[in-house]
């Protein structure tokens, strides 16, 4: 019995030893710094680049930690949908006691474990949460940010030091935590999709330990925006989209000084301005057709990109709302004056992407105004009418006036619409 005592005693000191070379190899200081407003503004534009105000306006968010525990998040009701096992539980976040679960303690298991796993999902977006706190710190000659939680949360004082691309994206991050021993424990947040409601999202984690790889899936990661996409198709209907898809034809001008013939069939436009004009091929430029002064000339591509150009801004002011479900447009509902309103943005296409415009509806679903977002241009949030709209002889809904705040007017010309 003492020998078995005493090789056991060994073999303790053996592993001891071994955890702390470990320990003495691996681990890193919490590295210090300056809180104030250089933190506050990396953090901001972190959370820009992957979209915060989408993250705030989503409806629903869906994944799994590892297979295991799934979730269902209504972020706009507070509820979230747990399984796991057998188990069932509906956590309010707005209240806690009226979260549905077998037992209590099975609902606080509940909420640490959402607390756990909704943090690999959506941290970047929290780092202005109550209780945080920011630094700025100096990792390999490059700004990075470095987040505590003094409260809330199952963990408070835990930190996690986000590293940073030069788009100010998080690649990457450094943990300091109660249940991980050794400081600087680092993990991968580079993993991204661009979820349906335009936030993006890891869909995995590979964290390095003691020289060994481990994973941690995140499942089938989604975020979408159900009641948002019900009101964009009453808006379609009330525009009678429909008939648009099958309108051939659209002749309009641009304040009487840009004109327009465009055949949507071929998606050929005919745009004429000052002595120009271009036979406009969108798909294949190199096939567009120039005229100045009605001489036809060698292909000159300025022109014909400046052609382009117009087109996408004017045509913008009169198919907008026909557009709401096209590729790389994201939208979500925001409460103004105790309304819906519609927020699109437009992450691809166009002359600018990352534009978004916040729609405004009467009782009927029909588009009277909008408000622009376009920081290319510094603007931010001016308002115009989309008004005078007309049945077109193929049955569609197109404007023939806008109207700035100003008093400005925007006209569209003669409008058509045929076949």
């Amino acid at each position: 019995m003492k020998k078995i005592i005493k090789l056991f005693g060994v073999i303790t000191g053996i592993l001891i030893l071994i955890i702390s070379l470990l320990y003495i190899t691996n681990h890193e200081s919490l590295p210090e710094g300056i809180q104030g407003k250089e933190a506050d503004k990396l953090a901001h534009k972190m959370m820009n680049a992957l979209n915060k105000r989408a993250f705030d306006s989503t409806e629903i968010v869906e994944w799994s930690l590892r297979g295991k525990r799934h979730y269902k998040w209504k972020k706009q009701e507070g509820l979230v949908e747990i399984s796991w096992d057998n188990i069932k539980v509906v956590l309010n976040l707005n209240d806690h006691s009226k979260s549905k679960g077998e037992s209590p303690e099975i609902i606080k298991n509940a909420l640490n474990y959402f607390n756990n796993d909704s943090f690999w999902l959506v941290a970047p977006y929290k780092v202005f949460d109550e209780g945080t706190e920011r630094r700025i710190v100096n990792y390999k000659d490059k700004d990075a940010l470095l987040i505590t939680y003094t409260s809330g949360g199952t963990t408070p004082g835990d930190s996690y030091l986000w590293i940073l691309d030069s788009t100010y994206i998080p690649t990457s991050f450094k943990m300091w935590t109660r249940i991980i021993p050794i400081g600087g424990v680092s993990a991968t947040w580079n993993h991204l999709i661009s979820a349906k409601s335009g936030i993006k999202l890891p869909t995995k984690h590979n964290i390095s330990l003691f020289g060994m790889n481990i994973e941690i899936n995140m499942g089938e990661v989604k975020a979408y925006n159900p009641n948002a996409d019900k009101l964009a198709r009453k808006i379609l209907k009330a525009v009678k989209h429909e008939a648009y898809k099958k309108t051939r034809y659209i002749d309009w001008s641009f304040r009487d000084k840009r004109f327009y013939k465009w055949d949507k069939e071929q998606h050929i436009v005919e745009v004429r301005w000052n002595d120009a004009r271009v036979i406009l091929q969108p798909n294949d430029l190199s096939k567009s057709i120039v005229y100045l002064k009605g001489k036809k000339i060698t292909y000159n591509d300025n022109i014909v990109k400046r052609a382009l150009d117009l087109f996408n801004n004017d045509s913008f002011w009169l198919v907008a709302p026909h557009k709401l479900f096209e590729y790389g447009i994201h939208r979500s509902i925001e409460i103004v004056d105790k309304k819906e309103n519609l927020h699109v943005t437009y992450s691809v296409g166009g002359t600018t992407p990352g534009d978004s415009y916040l729609w405004k509806v009467d009782k009927d679903y029909m588009p009277i105004s909008y408000k622009m977002f376009v920081p290319s241009m510094k603007i931010n949030g001016v308002s115009v009418t989309w008004e005078d709209w007309i049945e077109t002889e193929s049955g569609t809904l197109l404007p023939k006036k806008h109207r700035y705040t100003s008093g400005r007017e925007l006209n569209m010309g003669n409008v058509k619409g045929y076949n």
